[in-house]
């Protein structure tokens, strides 16, 4: 596990001067083991949505400076994409910059006989997550005790 958090910090320093110079947002970066490949993953993002281009820009752009740095032994694909419509929210500020909307949150145990929760996040301090839901309840979990969380960008599904 070390190692695959070392790559990510590493990639993730290369990414995101390389990201901002395209006008994007660095949302995410993955390394993944899959069978018996390995996954890069780039999650970009920006105002008014990310196209193909950008992906394309960005997975040029990066993969030009991965091969002349060369910080990954092993080989591996690099797969650049948007964060979609349902985007996990990992990092600080992605649930510092979505206070106030809508997202879905699912537990590996119930609580009161639920695991996924629909509402709104109210709040995000040190790690905790509150969450605004049904009736004026309120759920209050740390991150890493959740199986993900996610905007919920599909009204009416709830």
């Amino acid at each position: 596990m070390a190692e695959k958090k070392n790559t990510v910090s590493l990639v993730w320093d290369i990414a995101q001067p390389i990201a901002e110079k395209l006008g994007l947002i660095l949302w995410d970066v993955r390394f993944q083991k899959e069978g018996a490949n390995w996954y890069l993953r780039i999650f970009i993002d920006k105002n008014g949505g990310v196209g193909i281009d950008d992906c394309v820009d960005m997975s040029h752009a990066l993969e030009e400076k991965l091969d002349e740095l060369d910080p990954i032994e092993q080989s591996y694909n690099l797969q650049v994409s948007s964060p979609g419509i349902e985007r996990d929210l990992v990092r600080d500020e992605h649930f510092s910059r979505y206070i106030g909307e809508k997202i879905m949150l699912k537990l590996p145990r119930a609580v009161d006989g639920q695991k996924e929760f629909h509402g709104i996040l109210s709040k995000y301090e040190n790690g905790e997550v509150t969450l605004t839901y049904g009736e004026d309840k309120v759920l209050t979990v740390d991150k890493k005790q959740t199986s993900w969380i996610r905007l919920d960008d599909f009204p009416g599904f709830n």
